[in-house]
């Protein structure tokens, strides 16, 4: 039995998902388990290696999942895409299926097992999926850092410069940034950050401002002040989560309000974040 886990990325649509992806499959690979990374972007693919994934598989997408799991094997999805019927036939197929909830209302349609964003008890498992190594302690460097999220194909940080004059900040690329852009971007900003910095960034930055949910949960984590800019209107449980990890929320790029919150820095709250191995094992529970 192999268990795959599909993680829909792309350039449009950033890394988060690998992210969460990585931290399972190695969680699972420790208790013993053959697993298999499959993406939808090659570029995905190289980026997890560095997350600790070595190997994976390219496939065009969810509809694609059987042509390399077979009968008997478990199947963890992570997408937004619409299966046209196929996630019937994988209920059917496999020994376990694993779906991540991809809205507030979303629930299990033929019997896979759902990973949701507000479980707090030991009858469901979380999608809220944080490497352990930002749960450590870390010293950290007096910096803003700014990490829009793996692309910006529409320009938004160009778009939005005179947000970047308010306070000095340092960028942290993308994966999907391109070199001719990166050109533009130090016009803005004195400091520019490779994308294969992330994690020790996220982990060293006394404060940390992005659009990206993921890097949020893990910058937070990581005991930063964190200032999450909305530009994707994340669901009223996201909301609500960061709310509670007294993440601050700004629509779009409000200079104002930044201003306001940064002569009135937060950094604590409650970090209601199940660790990594009871998720693993909540997971192993099921099949």
């Amino acid at each position: 039995m192999t268990i795959y886990y599909y993680a829909f990325t792309g350039h449009k649509y950033g890394l988060d998902r690998a992210r969460r992806a990585a931290v399972i499959l190695k969680g699972l690979k420790a208790k013993g388990f053959n697993t298999m990374l499959l993406v939808n972007d090659f570029r995905a693919g190289l980026a997890t290696r560095d997350l600790g994934v070595p190997e994976s598989v390219h496939i065009e997408g969810i509809q694609d999942i059987d042509a390399i799991a077979e009968v008997g094997d478990v199947a963890i999805i992570d997408s937004p895409e619409d299966d046209h019927g196929r996630l019937v036939k994988y209920c059917s197929d496999f020994k376990h299926v694993f779906r991540f909830a991809e809205h507030d209302e979303d629930t299990s349609i033929h019997g896979e097992t759902m990973l949701t964003i507000d479980c707090n008890s030991d009858e469901c498992i979380s999608s809220i999926i944080v490497d352990d190594i930002y749960f450590e302690t870390h010293q950290k460097k007096q910096r803003t850092l700014f990490f829009l999220g793996d692309s910006d194909a529409d320009k938004t940080i160009l778009n939005n410069s005179d947000f970047f004059n308010a306070t000095p900040m340092e960028l942290l690329l993308g994966n999907y940034f391109y070199v001719k852009y990166e050109n533009d971007l130090e016009k803005i900003f004195e400091t520019l950050h490779e994308s294969e910095e992330y994690t020790e960034l996220i982990c060293s930055s006394s404060r940390v401002i992005t659009a990206s949910f993921q890097t949020a949960l893990e910058a937070k984590v990581a005991g930063a002040e964190v200032i999450f800019i909305n530009l994707s209107n994340i669901s009223d449980k996201q909301k609500e989560l960061l709310s509670l990890l007294k993440v601050i929320l700004i629509s779009n790029f409000n200079i104002e309000i930044f201003k306001q919150i940064a002569l009135n820095p937060v950094f604590d709250g409650d970090i209601p974040i199940e660790r990594n191995d009871t998720i693993v094992t909540k997971i192993i529970n099921c099949f």
